[in-house]
């Protein structure tokens, strides 16, 4: 027989490399796949899910619907009247959760946030309401068209950001950012913790209002595109996107006719809080990503979130169904004297940038990130690139200048993850595990892997129950 190969031509090698090692080691030209098998268990659901026949245009519906929404900020107010939240009632991050399974951070935040609503005097006073569950309940952020950072909790005289979609008029809403350091997002709930809340609704909040109000709607969707031009990725740097944000208001802050010291303390505030854009990336997000929901057999993420206890997952194929697994630990860098034992499992909203396609998946646009949660430069590029491999396509407005401007990945689809075991990356601050700590570092880190195959596994359900 005669052999038709020519090893001139190159051999592509999968798996293992020992075969490409000896391949190479004889001067033989090898191009080498990273291949892994699917995840364990999962080959049944993937086989149901590829060849259902509603997958490809679903998923093509869902990256559309995804792509063609636009997030200008219309409005600033109070939660009790946007989302109509009364006395004892509390929003919070992530999948639903009960008082007896919340992580330190969230009883902080929680205890907080009672006594900021005047219901006890001391926060640790306010334990007892939330074991007895009499006179307060918990719901979670994303159930009211919310998301909120860390611990994410929201109360009625909180003033929240409002997001809105031009063409539909839908909304989503966020609440305004704090800072850093001992906040109540982190858990702490010192008097300082709560003077600083009350100053915010009493001016920041209607200086905001006042301001949006005489000012033409600000497109949220493109500062966050500008941005990624700027050495932001939009969870955690968002200087450039603060300071644009501060840009657009500034003139009708200066006129709302506001006490030049409260004003000057508002400016100080704000360009001093380099996240403070950071609550407006993440309800433009989940905008966007809701567009995307209840689209039957797309198998496309449209939420991930954390309670500090639990990681939960929504897919556009499956309603409001939350598939969750245990919070994981970040691995980063650490503030002062904290160590990783202090550190609480990864907590809040703020993955949904992540589920948009920036942060985490878009760490090649900010470099200077990785001095902030660890790893490297390097390896901030290898993420945007491996982030592809899991996702439905790029967002064209939100390119990645270092990598020849490739739109950010988006639209992470189930489906890949389980077939390529490559798990979506977050990066992330880090609240103390003990109620009342605050911030203690940030890092990286990514969903428990057990929550992609319990999502896959309900897709394929609904394909048999189909079929």
């Amino acid at each position: 027989m005669t052999s038709t190969f020519d090893p001139a031509a190159g051999i592509v090698s999968t798996g293992v490399s020992i075969f490409a090692d000896a391949l190479t080691d004889q001067a033989v030209d090898v191009s080498r796949v990273d291949w892994r098998p699917p995840m364990e268990g999962t080959e049944a659901d993937l086989a149901t899910v590829a060849t259902d026949p509603l997958r490809a245009e679903a998923n093509a519906k869902a990256l559309a619907a995804y792509l063609g929404v636009q997030g200008n900020l219309v409005g600033v107010a109070p939660a009790s009247e946007l989302l109509g939240l009364e006395k004892g009632q509390f929003l919070h991050a992530g999948p639903p959760l009960l008082w007896e399974n919340a992580s330190g951070p969230m009883r902080g935040a929680l205890l907080g946030a009672a006594a900021y609503e005047g219901l006890v005097d001391d926060p640790e006073d306010a334990e007892s309401l939330f074991v007895s569950g009499s006179s307060v309940s918990l719901d979670p952020c994303h159930h009211h068209a919310t998301v909120g950072p860390m611990a994410g909790v929201v109360s009625p005289s909180m003033w929240m950001w409002i997001i809105e979609d031009p063409a539909d008029g839908r909304r989503t809403y966020c609440s305004l950012n704090e800072g850093l350091g001992k906040v109540l997002r982190y858990g702490a709930y010192g008097p300082e913790v709560l003077d600083r809340l009350r100053w915010m609704s009493d001016v920041l909040g209607p200086v905001l209002a006042q301001a949006v109000e005489n000012t033409e709607a600000v497109n949220v969707t493109s500062i966050l595109g500008q941005m990624l031009q700027m050495g932001d990725e939009a969870h955690n740097r968002n200087r450039a996107g603060t300071l644009m944000l501060l840009r657009d208001l500034a003139p009708a802050m200066v006129q709302t006719g506001v006490d030049s010291k409260d004003l000057a303390q508002v400016f100080s505030f704000i360009g001093g809080n380099d996240h403070f854009f950071l609550n407006l990336a993440m309800p433009a997000c989940k905008l966007a990503l809701d567009a995307a929901r209840d689209i039957e057999g797309s198998t496309m993420v449209v939420a991930m979130a954390r309670n500090g206890t639990e990681f939960g997952i929504q897919t556009a194929g499956t309603g409001d169904e939350w598939f969750t697994g245990p919070a994981q630990i970040a691995d980063g860098l650490y503030l002062g004297d904290y160590g990783p034992e202090d550190a609480n499992p990864d907590i809040g909203d703020s993955a949904i940038t992540e589920t948009a396609g920036i942060g985490g998946f878009a760490m090649a646009t900010a470099p200077a990130i990785v001095r902030f949660v660890g790893g490297t430069v390097p390896d901030a590029l290898a993420t945007s690139r491996r982030m592809g491999e899991i996702t439905l396509g790029n967002n064209d407005r939100w390119s990645i200048p270092v990598l020849d401007f490739m739109g950010a990945p988006t639209g992470i689809d189930v489906s890949k993850v389980c077939r390529t075991s490559i798990l979506p990356q977050i990066n992330t601050g880090m609240a103390g595990a003990v109620a009342g700590t605050g911030q203690v570092g940030a890092g990286l880190v990514t969903p428990p892997a057990e929550i992609f195959p319990k999502a896959l596994a309900a897709l394929a359900e609904r394909t048999r129950a189909r079929q």
